[in-house]
């Protein structure tokens, strides 16, 4: 009875009132009541897919104080679910975890490869239409597959906006989706009162290097070794990493139009650390890293690298293996081969 509904109240949490919420339909009043039986660690898979969840949700949360009530699983960002559904601001902590798990234990590398393409055909023509964006799901999978060559880039949205005939305004668009449904990261620019120009525009990172590879036509990892994009690929794979394990308050990249530049910058409070990822099987102390520790004065600089030691580079800077900062077994397996 989808055309019924009921008036659904509940007290905001300080306040000696209640307050309306919405016009609940008849269905959802039969999910609350539902929720409401429940005891635990209640877990909603998917959760993207309901936005009119969230004001069932947030009455339920208000009547209750103790924590993790619910485990709410979903791909896209909480700012793209708050368009489509009540803000549960205030009441949330959000929790990356990313990857494919499907894709990675697949059987075989042409199994893993239909899977991610898969994935991406659904994400296109599913997932961004459900929560209400209309683009059309040719015209960005175009743009999503160009995008793959800008990996590990600065963003300049005038080349693909001249290549798929639109607007700037309109591909900026289509990038900021890709970011909001967490495929793509955009790694803003820090700046610094230095006297020097430096670059604005944000560097483009696909989350998962998995779709990279799929949207480039790689297939195996021998491939992947041979391609004009294996380092970047890797970059954005390790960056990723580092991120999820140092979990910063923010995080940059630096460059000059004079040429330095810092991959990563990560700030903790009034800590300013400072990230290389080099595949290479020795790393040394390169103009640009010594221009990055003096002008943004980093109280540390790690040289992330693909070998199997850590070791000191110079005062001030290190470097430590990838493996190192992934959960086992898939840090020991990485150290085992060294790939």
């Amino acid at each position: 009875m989808p055309l019924l509904g009921r008036r659904a109240w509940h007290r905001r949490a300080g306040d000696n009132h209640e307050i309306r919420i919405s016009f609940v339909p008849f269905s959802w009043l039969i999910v609350l009541f539902a929720l409401e039986q429940l005891s635990g660690l209640v877990v909603i898979d998917e959760v993207q897919l309901k936005p009119g969840l969230f004001p069932l949700l947030r009455v339920l949360m208000d009547r209750s104080n103790a924590p993790g009530q619910f485990l709410l699983l979903g791909s896209a960002s909480p700012a793209l679910l708050s368009q489509a559904g009540e803000s549960l601001l205030g009441r949330v902590e959000t929790i990356e975890v990313g990857g494919f798990p499907r894709a990675y234990l697949a059987g075989s590398d042409a199994d893993s490869l239909a899977w991610r393409h898969q994935a991406v055909a659904a994400h296109v023509q599913v997932d961004i239409p459900q929560f209400g964006i209309n683009i059309a799901a040719p015209a960005m999978l175009r743009f999503w597959t160009m995008l793959a060559h800008y990996h590990g880039q600065v963003w300049s949205a005038a080349p693909m906006a001249q290549s798929m005939g639109v607007s700037e305004p309109t591909i900026r668009r289509y990038l900021d989706t890709l970011t909001q449904t967490l495929m793509i990261r955009q790694l803003q620019p820090w700046h610094e009162n230095l006297g020097k120009r430096q670059v604005k525009a944000p560097k483009i990172y696909f989350r998962d290097s998995g779709l990279l590879h799929a949207l480039i036509g790689v297939e195996s990892l021998a491939q992947l070794l041979t391609h004009p994009q294996c380092g970047a690929s890797w970059e954005g794979f390790a960056l990723e990493q580092v991120l999820r394990l140092a979990q910063p308050d923010q995080a940059y990249f630096w460059a000059t139009h004079q040429g330095a530049e810092l991959d990563l910058l990560m700030l903790r409070g009034r800590q300013r650390i400072g990230v290389e990822f080099k595949r290479s099987d020795a790393p040394t102390l390169t103009t640009s890293m010594r221009i990055a520790m003096h002008d943004l004065k980093l109280d540390a600089l790690y040289v992330v690298y693909p070998g199997a030691h850590r070791f000191k580079i110079a005062r001030g800077v290190e470097a430590v293996p990838l493996w190192a900062l992934l959960p086992s077994p898939l840090g020991a397996q990485l150290n085992r081969s060294g790939s």
